[in-house]
């Protein structure tokens, strides 16, 4: 829908009074519809998005674009990262943690209520945490995620006790997102549709293939929020989100699926470019079960054929960073390690001759999504260069969910991978990577078992054994490219998490 911010009529005759009165009440109506100039009257922001949730049930799917419109804004977390990367309180206000770190208490705050008005209590906690670890429609990285915890206890109506079964540094962050949402327990069969969370927004409507919208819930029992209603809008293509924003039919683009453009929004007087970065590591998996892939030669050719400095600029305006492996720079464990299997051709075509894989065919199957697609024909291009053929296979996203995240039929695949510190995936052989290596599964789990002050460097070896098996092929981590209107407010620089969190976002 295309929203008019002004109208003008010239009078032919004299009106009279009273429907002088009419006529202005309704233009003013019209106006108020449009995102940018309903801010003067009602705190009303648009926000222009790439992919739709697939359902409202954050524990469900693990698609990144239901976290991005709930997380923080419709429900909340026991702690909550910020954009640093530091853990904050949320629902709890405070936290201990034991001599032996297996024991975590909170303290709830007593004020915290869901929208529904019942109280946010331990026995809220008790039943959001165990569903994840009882149900079977749970999606398997927040078991995952949970697999530590050996009970979770209601000491009294306010303090949780929450007990590992061994010492885990991530898992306390890995509560900050969509494993540690706290659900209202009286809502729990209607949350596909239906969210019902603590957060200082609920949904209002959810209008399927076009938008989504949230509404400030008037009785939050924190800091109220500083919006009054915010639109999600979903856009297949980004030039037509583009368009919108130009347009004055947006005041905020979420992040910008075309760098290349940033350039059309270079009027300070009408637009606010934030550039920071994200946990988004774009990744080109690779199916470790399949046979040929199975060699590590094979994998680290693959790798080498890429120039991953030129796909980015070719790709991405050259916006982002190259990191060589699972690792972004807001992680503390961050290396650049592109060195490790960096753009050499030749060498790759020994590796592929040496692994008797001269004829590799292969099918690359992408998500419809700006810098999958764009990067599926660039590494087409480059693996053409040594011997390898690649079938490239564009897909919707629901389908790819379902046939090559759920399903593992693929043999290479590019997506970006935004879930904070997100290493763990890589010791699950029946996640989409089917990764099975016990050398990094020990050091994996030594580093999130250890002291904290060796954490850093023992996960740092964790992400360096990742890189020289050339588990995927680290294409670059994505930028955090926001384009908002002059008067929007808040936006931080640098996307921790994946939430789009619009409790620090105002309009003046």
């Amino acid at each position: 829908m295309v929203f008019s911010t002004s109208a003008t009529a010239a009078p032919r005759r004299r009106w009279r009074w009273a429907s002088l009165v009419l006529i202005v009440a309704l233009l003013s109506a019209c106006v108020g519809q449009s995102p940018t100039a309903s801010t003067q009257q009602a705190h009303i922001l648009s926000v222009g998005a790439t992919l739709e949730p697939p359902t409202m049930n954050p524990s469900a799917s693990p698609a990144a674009s239901i976290p991005q419109v709930l997380l923080y804004n419709v429900y909340e977390t026991l702690v909550k990262m910020d954009p640093t990367g530091t853990l904050k309180p949320l629902l709890a206000q405070e936290w201990d943690v034991s001599s032996d770190r297996t024991v975590y208490t909170f303290q709830l705050n007593p004020a915290a209520r869901f929208a529904s008005g019942s109280p946010v209590n331990a026995q809220a906690v008790v039943t959001s945490f165990n569903r994840i670890k009882t149900e079977s429609t749970i999606q398997a990285p927040l078991v995952e995620q949970m697999a530590v915890v050996k009970s979770t206890e209601a000491v009294d109506d306010h303090t949780v006790k929450v007990t590992l079964s061994r010492p885990s540094n991530l898992w306390l962050f890995d509560m900050s997102s969509t494993a540690g949402i706290i659900y209202d327990p009286n809502a729990l069969a209607t949350l596909d549709t239906t969210p019902s969370g603590s957060g200082p927004f609920v949904l209002k409507q959810w209008n399927k293939g076009q938008s989504v919208v949230l509404a400030s819930s008037g009785s939050y029992w924190g800091t109220a929020p500083r919006l009054d209603s915010v639109t999600f809008r979903y856009f297949t293509d980004p030039n037509a989100m583009n368009a919108a924003m130009l347009a004055g039919d947006l005041d905020v683009i979420s992040n910008l699926q075309n760098p290349d453009a940033i350039d059309q929004f270079s009027d300070t007087g009408r637009f606010t470019v934030t550039q920071g970065t994200t946990t988004g590591e774009v990744v080109m998996a690779l199916n470790n079960s399949r046979a040929r892939l199975k060699d590590v030669r094979v994998r680290q050719a693959i790798s080498m054929a890429i120039d991953k400095k030129a796909l980015l600029d070719t790709v991405w305006n050259g916006k982002g960073t190259l990191v060589g492996s699972m690792a972004v720079p807001t992680d503390p464990w961050y290396e650049d390690l592109t060195s490790i299997d960096a753009y050499n051709p030749e060498k790759a075509k020994e590796l592929l001759a040496d692994a008797k894989a001269s004829d590799l065919a292969l099918k690359l199957r992408v998500p419809t999504i700006a810098y999958a697609t764009k990067s599926a024909q660039f590494v087409e291009s480059a693996l053409r260069q040594v011997g390898i053929k690649v079938t490239v296979e564009e897909l919707d996203f629901a389908t790819w969910l379902k046939d090559v995240h759920n399903g593992g039929n693929y043999d290479l695949s590019i997506v970006a991978h935004v879930e904070a510190r997100d290493l763990r995936r890589f010791t699950d052989p029946d996640y989409y990577f089917h990764y099975d290596n016990t050398q990094y599964n020990k050091e994996f789990q030594a580093a999130d078992e250890a002291p904290a002050d060796e954490l850093v460097p023992l996960m740092s070896k964790s992400v360096r054994t990742l890189a020289e098996q050339a588990a995927a092929v680290w294409l670059f981590a994505l930028p955090n490219l926001v384009i908002t209107t002059a008067n929007v407010t808040g936006v931080p620089q640098n996307a921790a998490t994946l939430s789009f969190d619009l409790t620090t976002i105002a309009t003046r």
